[in-house]
């Protein structure tokens, strides 16, 4: 097991990220994702609350240049089930989901983002409550060494969480140009203390220059209500 902040402090810009896990009590299914930037466009967001759902908002709506890539839904909560993902495929997967459709039938629609030379990742998680416990899966789409018409795609499937673990997956591997995407499994990392403690450790971890937002959200298993935090850079 990797240890989470010394994971997500290894690099400057590991871009977007999800962790998905269980407490270290077994009671809560965990949700983080945070977003870091680099250009003007990028860091000009916050994170805002949408009913049960998460969107990403401009700071400054007249700094905004191109929402294509930086405006969504990050979260879409459905009856027994949270989507997190780092672009508009968490929608996608949402309509998949209420037409009986999967996970997995949803992301083989979609590819990596269309930011030449970077190709950024497409990375998605859903969080499934069912049985007084919680499945969860993650995904990353990528191109094929840097190729624009190759694509890969990558499923993760976690039926049996345990206490206290999680997996981390992000967009990139480090900083670069062209910034090199995250290669292999996600990463098996620790989760300590409550909702407020995996908030603080996890923002503090993030590179002071590059990070923009963070959202936790924690799950009780049996009841299915849930607490969430958001921290902005911007305010």
């Amino acid at each position: 097991m990797t240890d989470l902040v010394k994971e997500i402090s290894s690099t400057t810009y590991p871009g977007r990220g999800i962790i998905i896990g269980k407490s270290a009590d077994g009671k809560k299914a965990v949700i983080g994702y945070f977003i870091m930037g680099r250009s003007e466009n990028s860091r000009n967001r916050v994170f805002v609350s949408e009913g049960k759902d998460l969107k990403t908002q401009a700071f400054d709506p007249a700094k905004l240049v191109d929402p294509s890539l930086v405006i969504y839904a990050p979260v879409r909560t459905l009856e027994n089930a949270a989507i997190v993902t780092n672009g508009d495929q968490t929608d996608t997967v949402k309509d998949f989901i209420l037409e009986g459709k999967t996970f997995e039938e949803a992301l083989r629609t979609r590819t990596f983002e269309p930011d030449p030379p970077n190709f950024t990742p497409r990375i998605s998680g859903i969080v499934e409550l069912a049985d007084g416990d919680f499945s969860y899966k993650l995904s990353i789409l990528k191109s094929n060494e840097g190729r624009e018409q190759s694509a890969l795609r990558f499923f993760y499937e976690y039926p049996q969480p345990t206490a206290g673990e999680g997996h981390f997956i992000h967009t990139y591997k480090c900083d670069g140009n062209p910034i090199p995407s995250f290669e292999g499994e996600p990463t098996l990392i620790n989760i300590d203390g409550d909702i407020d403690k995996f908030t603080n450790d996890v923002w503090n971890a993030l590179n002071e220059d590059n990070k923009v937002s963070l959202y936790t959200r924690f799950i009780d298993i049996t009841t299915g209500e849930y607490t969430d935090r958001i921290v902005n850079k911007n305010k």
